[in-house]
This record gives C-alpha cells, structure tokens and sequence, in this order.
C-alpha cells in the first residue's frame, strides 16, 4: 500500500512511503485487540480502593444486649455491619489489576489496529519536521494543514521530540508518541493517525521481529 508523503502546510512533497503489508495489511484479529485495550485500561487502575471491616472499625466490642430474649436480632456489638459506622461485608481491598500478555499478542493487536486505520484511510504520512521553538500555534497550523482539525489524532515521531510534544500539550484531542511508544489503545482512540516517514520504518521493524 502505497501513501503519498506531505509536508507540514499539508502538499505534497512528490515522495511516496510503501506500507508492509505484513503490518498494515493483516486480516485484523478483534480478539487480540481486545485482550490487549483490556490489559492498558486494568494497567491505568491504581487498585488503592479500601474500606473498613469490622476488625478494623475503632469501637467499644461491649455486647449491646444479651442474645436471647429481647425479640430483637442478635447484635455482638456497635461494629455490627448492620449499624452506621460499623464495618462493611465485603468491601474493597486494595488490589493490582494488572495481568500478563504474550509479546506476541500484543504485537498481533497493534497489527490489527493499525490495518483498521490503513483499511479505513484513518492515515497519513507527514515528513520528518520540528519546530524550531515549543509553540501551540505551530501545531495548530499544522492540524489544520492536515485537515484534521476537530478530530482527534495521533501523531507517531520517529525519535522524542520536545519542541513538538510540548507544542500539542495544550491540545485535547491531539497526541504525540514515539514510535516505540505506540499502543493499541491510542491507535484506536484516535480518529486519525499522523506517521513521519522515519516512524513508519521504526514501527515495521519493531513489530516485524
């Protein structure tokens, strides 16, 4: 698959960038992609929820009552779960969602998505650029040269790139990664997909190994 190359005022530069089909080209695996979006949100879970159990509460432990006899129900004391204030049944505990993926799978699910994006023409290859200094305004020139203003997006650099991540800081629906830094998750969030010439190189060969 073949993409025409752009500048940063969004023409054409006459250069062409070829697309693997091993990678852009798949039969996309929606499993993969699942496992791989589920594992990234579980990972963003910090898992500090807790509550008090009874043993926890602090409290008299005096029997309220004597057991039998009073037509009421059994209470062992004020940190009953059935008083306000008193431990709670079955609460949450502190816990680590996190769990373990194949490499392999992972790599299957960022394959997948990225041929949604090429099946969808959701791409678009920008050449290598940098600012000369970190300004918003630059890189709304820039999303508007594009033709991608309002949408949300996803720009992949070859290398990290200062000037140009703090220039999208500011920008809610605008993203800037490095190729090494690429999930299935920001792949599928964005509207569009934005790859510099040097990152579409990188991405093949990290997920072609």
């Amino acid at each position: 698959m073949e993409i025409k190359v752009v500048n940063i005022e969004g023409k054409e530069t006459g250069n062409k960038v070829t697309l693997s089909d091993s990678i852009f080209g798949i039969e996309p695996n929606d499993h993969a992609i699942y496992l791989d979006v589920k594992q990234f949100l579980a990972n963003q879970r910090q898992g500090t929820h807790k509550s008090k159990q009874r043993n926890e509460i602090s409290g008299s432990t005096r029997k309220l009552h004597k057991q039998k006899g009073t037509g009421g129900s059994r209470k062992g004391g004020i940190k009953n779960p059935l008083f306000r204030g008193g431990g709670r049944v079955f609460g949450p505990q502190p816990r680590d969602y996190s769990f373990k993926l194949n490499k392999k799978l992972k790599a299957l699910a960022r394959m997948s998505a990225l041929s949604y994006k090429a099946k969808n023409n959701d791409i678009v290859v920008l050449e290598d650029f940098n600012f000369e200094t970190p300004k918003t305004k630059n890189f709304i020139s820039l999303v508007n040269n594009l033709k991608i203003a309002g949408k949300k997006s996803l720009l992949v650099l070859g290398a990290s790139n200062d000037n140009v991540y703090l220039s999208s800081r500011n920008l809610q629906k605008s993203k800037v990664i490095t190729a090494y830094e690429i999930s299935t998750y920001d792949l599928l969030h964005a509207d569009k997909l934005v790859l510099t010439s040097s990152s579409v190189k990188t991405i093949e060969e990290s997920l072609s190994k």
